[in-house]
């Protein structure tokens, strides 16, 4: 077969955010949208495109069918040698990192609009990562935007016909050359990699009981995204939990209706089921597999930051960092500094990035990270350069495991050992982009402002002094490269601070997230909830923000 070189015409708007190119399935679905895209990509990573392998999967959501056949043929025509695809076009995003780093491919292109709802009328998306497994960085992302603005055309092999629906190889012949294509088995790779991280006796003996112990319950919620077939494999298959115990385990194109982000209002059903006391742990993941949420019995909720914090001081329950040793902690910037007092305990280096996965990439490769998270639900180690849903459960079930506690006493007695950092997250979402965009602007004004250092705010009883506030900037220590302009932060005297960003991982409009964060000593009261003790703080954010006034919003459309 023989490529064929078509005309097109550039679209407006093609800018990779943090995690790649993020819009609704109808812009996807246009003339030359998707192939643009894909052919920008190609171009960006030449001359290694020609002769390289790359790892193509995604989470299954509607158009990933469709858009695997895309860059199959633009793949075949660009002189790529070889494609990993996994099973009907699924892999998630921890796999996909891993299949990259394990068979030492150039890249590969995940087709994930992660936490995003899917469907015909909701959203798609496209990212690539690198030879590292990680998300590309801005100098990629960058180039790939560049591309698109003035691409002309594209080449294709429209004649390719390659099927992904069994596993194995096939080859063609494109301009005389060997263009293969291997589908693999989604879950292979990936359970080998989590086998040789954690002791899958010991925790299955948690599971199924031993030693006078009663079985240890867990609910698992895939949320009818892509870790349906790793939570069948590993949690029952593996692990021996009972079948039922793991739900919505089927990859659904619209994923059943269900908004696949694991948070206390989209993964409602799990915290009912747990809320009736039957299950000693649940866990959530969203639609492409990165992001966790877990629960204790009774629904208790560990917030992300927390989650983070009480890895980082239970490592040794893991047998992969008691062989490779613990280097660093990270965490992104909105999330609360929990781990930083772990990391002050124990010596270790503490990194403070901005949001996005990549920026944890470069301190992993240089040997100076094994673990990090961030706020928004994400925790995971250097094993691969993606957070790491599935990971972050199974690592949560070995401290569990080791400590014989449950969640609540493991979580109280870190809180009485470190003290708390109050945390909590407003999200604000499909605001209007104007006003958005003026509300962080004005709002940088006004606490960059030198008049109101010393200035006391009050709300009821709490009073807070104002003492330093910047939009947050990252020199990385690795490559030099900085980051400006990633969330106006406030910090107050006695430690509190809130935060407010715009989000990159909407597809249409804007979401802003404020955070806030408190933090109580042990031998203060560090078992309120986290809502009253961060409704002072809250009120004043909203009030210096003036948010109700710029967006019309009088209430956040999620809390975590």
């Amino acid at each position: 077969m023989e490529p064929v070189v078509v005309k097109t015409t550039a679209y407006e708007g093609q800018k990779p955010g943090t995690s790649g190119l993020r819009k609704a399935v109808k812009v996807f679905q246009q003339p030359n949208y998707t192939e643009n895209f894909v052919q920008a990509v190609l171009g960006a990573i030449q001359p290694s495109a020609v002769g390289s392998t790359l790892v193509v999967g995604g989470d299954g959501r509607f158009f990933c069918a469709e858009a695997v056949d895309v860059i199959i043929k633009i793949a075949a025509a660009n002189g790529v040698k070889k494609l990993i695809v996994g099973h009907k076009g699924i892999l998630s995003t921890p796999a996909v990192s891993c299949i990259i780093r394990k068979y030492k491919a150039t890249g590969g292109i995940v087709l994930t609009a992660s936490h995003n709802p899917g469907g015909p009328n909701n959203d798609f998306g496209i990212k690539y990562n690198t030879a590292n497994g990680g998300p590309a960085p801005e100098s990629v992302t960058n180039a790939i935007y560049e591309l698109t603005k003035n691409i002309t055309s594209y080449s294709i092999v429209p004649d390719l016909k390659c099927s992904i629906e069994y596993c194995g190889l096939q080859y063609f012949k494109v301009s005389g050359k060997e263009f293969e294509v291997e589908v693999i088995d989604s879950v292979v790779d990936y359970l080998q990699l989590m086998k040789s991280i954690f002791d899958f006796d010991v925790i299955r003996k948690l599971i199924q009981g031993s030693n006078n112990k009663a079985p240890f319950n867990i609910l698992i919620d895939s949320m009818n995204g892509v870790t349906g077939p790793y939570v069948k494999k590993i949690f029952i298959e593996e692990l021996c939990a009972p079948s039922n115990n793991a739900i919505n385990v089927v990859p659904l194109t619209d994923f059943g209706g269900i908004h696949p982000d694991p948070n206390l209002t989209y993964a409602f059903g799990l915290v009912k089921a747990l809320q009736e006391g039957e299950y000693d742990l649940g866990a959530a993941f969203d639609g492409d597999g990165d992001r966790n949420m877990i629960l204790g019995k009774k629904a208790f909720f560990i917030n992300p930051s927390d989650s983070l914090a009480v890895l980082a001081n239970n490592l040794e329950c893991i047998p992969y960092f008691k062989l490779n040793g613990v280097r660093g902690f990270a965490r992104s910037m909105p999330t609360g500094a929990a781990v930083d007092r772990v990391a002050a305990k124990q010596g270790k280096e503490i990194f403070e990035v901005p949001t996005g996965w990549k920026f944890f990439g470069n301190l992993m490769d240089a040997g100076r990270l094994s673990l990090c998270g961030e706020e928004s639900f994400g925790t995971g180690s250097d094993h691969i350069r993606e957070k790491d849903g599935i990971w972050a459960v199974l690592a949560w079930l070995s401290v569990l495991a080791n400590t014989g506690e449950s969640v609540e006493t493991i979580l109280t007695n870190h809180w009485k050992t470190f003290g708390r950092n109050y945390f909590t997250r407003y999200d604000y979402e499909n605001c209007e982009s104007e006003p958005s965009n003026q509300l962080m602007s004005d709002l940088e004004k006004k606490v960059t402002d030198p008049a109101i250092k010393g200035q006391k705010f009050i709300y009821g009883s709490k009073v807070y002094v104002f003492k330093q506030a910047d939009n947050f900037e990252y020199c990385d220590p690795i490559d030099k490269s900085v980051t400006k302009k990633q969330g106006i932060r406030v910090l107050f005297e006695d430690g509190s601070r809130f935060v407010f960003r715009l989000s990159g991982t909407g597809s249409s409009g804007a979401t802003i997230r404020l955070y806030a964060e408190s933090y109580e000593p042990p031998t203060s009261n560090v078992l309120e909830d986290a809502q009253v003790a961060l409704n002072p703080l809250i009120q004043i954010a909203l009030e210096i923000s003036k948010l109700v006034q710029f967006t019309g919003r009088t209430s956040p459309t999620v809390i975590t």
